[in-house]
């Protein structure tokens, strides 16, 4: 009888620590499945930083190594140069990516490593409980914002994808989100196209993944879905940022 349906071998069949509801468990099934999709998996290399997905490394086939905050990055720019035929990829939330470091991303895009960077954006800091990150949204409450993040006096979101995109050094950046069938088949397209410009050694590609986080924002499931929807995608609309590959 011919399979239809399987789990990635890519993935380990183990509980994980996240949330009930959290999206991490989507995302890092499109990963697991490109891996197997693309027959990678003896020489692909992830790296987690401190963040919701700090023990990525327990769901993973692959090697995976274990950065400080922030410093993905630097650390698979290491490993890449050292290893020009393994594949990397970092794993990082928006207030690991996003703020600590910021300067990280920013140097690699700009010297265009050849890595392949997953970006989950869920507008908060997940792990530590709930606090306001340099993706939170004007007015949004959270555990330092509970009037709602005042752009006066704590500034605007930074929208990483867009200003990512306007360095030299980088190949391709596509915002996704998985708060939908057709958006997760999207996503999956976008993270296997980043994974494919990597092995051509096309340089430096980030997928940011719009991802829900219904504990620390009060919400059911379905609300932070709905949530996602109103407010995120209008302020983080979903699209290709820069794409030197298709010109």
């Amino acid at each position: 009888m011919a399979v239809v349906f399987e789990a990635p071998k890519a993935l380990l069949d183990v509980p994980t620590h996240y949330c009930p509801g959290c999206t991490h468990g989507i995302i890092h099934r499109l990963i697991a499945e490109v891996i197997d999709e693309l027959d990678i998996l003896d020489k692909t290399i992830g790296v987690a930083p401190v963040g919701c997905s700090v023990l990525a490394y327990n769901y993973f086939a692959c090697d995976m190594f274990e950065a400080a905050h922030g410093r993905a990055p630097a650390v698979a720019t290491g490993i890449k140069r050292a290893n020009k035929d393994s594949v990397v990829f970092t794993y990082q939330g928006d207030g690991d990516l996003a703020a600590i470091g910021t300067a990280e991303i920013v140097h690699a895009a700009a010297r265009g490593e050849n890595i392949t960077t997953i970006f989950v954006n869920n507008c908060i800091y997940g792990m530590t409980g709930g606090q306001m990150a340099p993706t939170t949204l004007p007015g949004q409450v959270t555990e330092t914002s509970p009037y709602g993040r005042d752009v006066k006096t704590a500034g605007y979101p930074i929208r990483v994808s867009e200003m990512l995109s306007t360095l030299d050094g980088v190949c391709y950046i596509e915002r996704v989100s998985v708060d939908s069938i057709p958006n997760i088949t999207k996503a999956k397209k976008a993270i296997k196209k980043a994974f494919e410009n990597q092995i051509k050694g096309l340089g430096f590609s980030l997928i940011e993944v719009l991802s829900i986080c219904p504990t620390n924002w009060g919400m059911s499931t379905q609300e932070s879905f709905n949530w996602l929807r109103e407010n995120m995608i209008p302020y983080y609309p979903l699209g290709v940022k820069k794409d030197t590959v298709s010109k």
